[in-house]
């Protein structure tokens, strides 16, 4: 069993011991907390809620809502929804604060309390930190009966969030009807299984293949949109003759695409074509967290504009964004930003762009994918003991590869001309993650392998 307290909320595996997974008594005091610490900041009482569809959803729903209630707060409870879909609904509703109950790509026996600010984007580090000695201290007041918050249903917003996105200058509807495309969806039997359809008949796409779409929860394959996890999906695209297929994770906040042969487009081109579009259309900075492709950087520059890099994780690239006017970004597991929209990953407006550049393109989504710089990633980690001091390690791999460009925000990133490794401790176990990139896969793998083994060789000399 496991319970992971983060700044961005709380997950963990249903069931087991208090403080050990995430049980009832677990969720009622990280939402204590929450609404402790919205109080504290505003006189506005009113939260957003809103889950995927996994077992646990609704449990965990009902324990948030009443804590929530408790501490004399106005619930807004959307039901089955995706996580870009909260986003938008707080600032519409006005409200302090939403909270998302999903626990993302993990397994079904996972879930989580992901937190949101006033403007419907996850609360920053400072805010996290706070929040999490608020719970560890139990210093929350619940209010009497006569101030006790209320509760209402409101089922409409992914009809809302649709409407946004079609109101959008770059969504061209006209386009994507007109290439009449057959498209397969898989939504993992998740609350995309609610959204994408509707989405996809707003946009004209008349033919549909859905595969996996009853929001029961019960995962049909492992849930991340990975290509070693969509192989039957893979097979449905190329022996149905769709035009591409489309996959999402239980809440809908990374996008990953299939060619119409059954090949992946790959997860960190989704970003990379997107960006594509809109730099063609409205020429601006990029950003994307040190771990992404540098294709995104190739697109960018290709359009004279400038590309930005930030640390590991959405709040951290939305930050980026903020300073440097992007106008588009994500990270590399198929999270796309547009902040024309709103300031989150959104695989609804990603789907809605890709299929508007993908009918303006009027070819094939594989030559599209062919039209883009061909990076391969490759994914390592070397595991340390306990004892070791991994800012050491990761400083004296920093002074060996001096003469390189090299980026210290988040680990240690070294730039080899177009070919780069990037270097992170582990936050919650001793180990060094170690993510390579370059033109061929040989020469990416290469490159992890040095820096693994120059890893190796300080621990030796250390001894």
């Amino acid at each position: 069993m496991t319970l992971i307290k983060s700044i961005s909320g709380i997950r963990g595996t249903i069931g087991g011991g208090v403080g050990e997974s995430l049980t009832p008594l677990d969720i009622v005091k990280f939402a204590s907390a929450y609404g402790t610490w919205l109080a504290r900041k505003t006189d506005n009482k009113k939260v957003v809620i809103g889950r995927d569809a996994r077992p646990s959803g609704e449990m965990v729903s009902s324990l948030v809502t009443s804590t929530l209630i408790g501490l004399g707060f106005e619930v807004i409870d959307l039901g089955l929804s995706t996580t870009p879909t909260v986003e938008v609904a707080v600032p519409d509703e006005n409200a302090s604060g939403g909270i998302i109950l999903t626990a993302s790509h993990n397994p079904v026996q996972w879930n989580a309390l992901k937190l949101l600010n006033e403007k419907g984007e996850f609360i920053s580090a400072e805010d996290g930190s706070e929040l999490i000695k608020i719970a560890e201290e139990e210093d929350f007041e619940f209010s009497p009966v006569k101030s006790l918050g209320s509760y209402r249903k409101d089922d409409t917003y992914i009809d809302k969030h649709i409407e946004k996105i079609l109101a959008l200058p770059l969504v061209d509807v006209e386009a994507i009807k007109e290439r009449d495309f057959k498209v397969a969806i898989d939504c993992v039997n998740s609350s995309g299984g609610i959204a994408l359809p509707k989405l996809l008949k707003a946009l004209g796409v008349e033919q549909v293949g859905e595969f996996f779409c009853e929001p029961t929860g019960l995962f049909p394959h492992n849930p991340e949109p990975l290509p070693e996890n969509l192989i039957q999906f893979s097979n449905e695209v190329d022996n149905g003759h769709y035009d591409l297929g489309i996959v999402v994770d239980p809440d809908v906040d990374r996008l990953a695409l299939i060619n119409e042969d059954g090949t992946p487009f790959g997860e960190e081109y989704t970003l990379v074509a997107v960006a594509d579009y809109v730099l063609a259309n409205t020429p601006g900075n990029t950003s994307s967290n040190l771990s992404s492709t540098r294709a995104l950087r190739d697109v960018t520059e290709k359009y004279g504009c400038e590309y930005s890099a930030s640390a590991v994780g959405e709040v951290n690239v939305v930050t980026k964004m903020k300073e440097t006017n992007a106008v588009i970004g994500g990270e590399g597991n198929g999270g796309v930003i547009y902040p024309a929209l709103h300031y989150g990953r959104d695989a609804m407006v990603g789907i809605a762009l890709f299929l508007s550049h993908l009918a303006k393109f009027g070819k094939s989504i594989s030559f599209l994918r062919s039209k883009y710089p061909n990076y391969h990633i490759s994914k390592n980690k070397i595991e340390l003991t306990p004892d070791l001091d991994v800012d050491m390690i990761l400083e004296r791999i920093k002074n060996k590869y001096a003469s390189n460009p090299i980026i210290d925000i988040d680990g240690v990133k070294i730039e080899f001309d177009k070919s780069w490794v990037h270097l992170r401790k582990s936050n919650t176990e001793p180990i060094i993650r170690i993510y390579s990139e370059s033109d061929s896969e040989a020469t990416a793998d290469h490159l992890a392998n040095k820096i693994i083994q120059d890893i190796k060789e300080v621990l030796t000399e250390k001894v």
